[in-house]
Order: C-alpha cells, then structure tokens, then sequence
C-alpha cells in the first residue's frame, strides 16, 4: 500500500550537482526516519544521508559531508538529496527508504524497512 517513488537521477559530470526526490504514497513521512543509500554495480549498498522528519535533524556518511545535503518538505509529502561537486565515485543507483519504528543505526540498510526502487546517478570524469 505504501510507496516510496524515487526521481531526479541522470548523467552529469563531475563537479555538477543533481536534487533526487523521494515521495511516498498513502502515507506522510511525520513519523519516519528518511534515508538515502547508494549501491554500486557489485558492491553492497551503502548509507549516504538520514534526516528525521519531526526534527529535521541529519547525519552523512563522510564521504558525501560537505557536498550533499538532505532535506523535507512537508507540504509536499518529500525528502530530497541536494548533491553537489558530484565525483565519479557517487556512481550509483540510489534509494530512498523510511525506518518507520525510529529504531537501530542511522548508516545500517536493516534499519530500514521501506524502500524506493532506485533512480541512477552516473557521474562521468
């Protein structure tokens, strides 16, 4: 029933910035602890950013510290993930996903029980 839909992915070059935005279907995210992770083509999917919904309070992994910048919009039911001075390394396919019981390590992919299908970001050198 519920949906998280993941967009703003494309092609960029390294040093240029894309928003990826994540909504979610028949719920609001008021409740949610929000995440994006990355995946890379043959390795394991990795913590990128994690924001709370009620707080607004954010982690990043370091290596996205400084550059990328996670976000909420409540009127429209959104979290987004502002990356800028992207890197060829950011290659991935990225998901969004809600840990909806607020519970376990912000950076561990079984915190989240919720997840988006993907949007991929390919960074060019």
């Amino acid at each position: 029933q519920v949906q998280l839909e993941e967009s703003g992915g494309g092609l960029v070059q390294a040093g240029g910035s894309l928003r990826l935005s994540c909504a979610a279907s028949g719920r609001t995210f008021s409740r949610y602890r929000m995440g994006w992770f990355h995946q890379a083509p043959g390795k394991e999917r990795e913590f990128v950013a994690v924001i709370a919904w009620r707080t607004g309070n954010t982690f990043y992994a370091d290596s996205v510290k400084g550059r990328f910048t996670i976000s909420r919009d409540n009127a429209k039911n959104m979290v987004y993930l502002q990356m800028n001075s992207l890197k060829p390394e950011d290659t991935a396919v990225y998901y969004c996903a809600a840990d909806r019981d607020f519970s376990g390590p912000t950076y561990s992919k079984s915190t989240y029980d919720l997840w988006g299908q993907g949007t991929q970001v390919t960074v060019s050198s």
